[in-house]
């Protein structure tokens, strides 16, 4: 017979997991990841004044080399999960949200769509 175990534990209001609130309880300037927000998490990124900066999936390496410091800053119990903060120099990374809202993975396609049809123009 299976016996199925249930973790009781009390979720979180969902407020608490969206990028506003986040942005807005922790004041972040600035966020690095790998993959493209959603408009929800673009939106509170304009609305607050951040940026979000994109590093190559594959990169890794490059990307550690330019951690100079690394202090956990919360949840320290979490070991490799925990909150860090970072000092970093010469990061590769890229601008893919400005603190204006605009995003790399709009402008990017618009960018390359009239370039393409421009071109296509010319065969003609």
């Amino acid at each position: 017979m299976k016996r199925w175990a249930r973790q009781a534990r009390p979720r979180p209001p969902e407020w608490i997991n969206s990028p506003d609130y986040i942005l807005q309880e922790t004041g972040l300037a600035g966020m690095i990841g790998k993959a493209e927000r959603g408009p929800v998490a673009v939106e509170a990124i304009k609305k607050h004044g951040a940026v979000y900066l994109m590093a190559v999936g594959g990169a890794a390496y490059l990307v550690s080399q330019a951690v100079t410091k690394a202090e956990v800053v919360a949840f320290e119990d979490l070991g490799m999960e925990a909150i860090y903060a970072f000092t970093v120099r010469d990061m590769p990374v890229s601008v893919a949200v400005d603190s204006q809202g605009e995003s790399v993975h709009v402008t990017g396609p618009q960018i390359w769509k009239a370039q393409i049809e421009e071109q296509a123009l010319e065969l003609i």
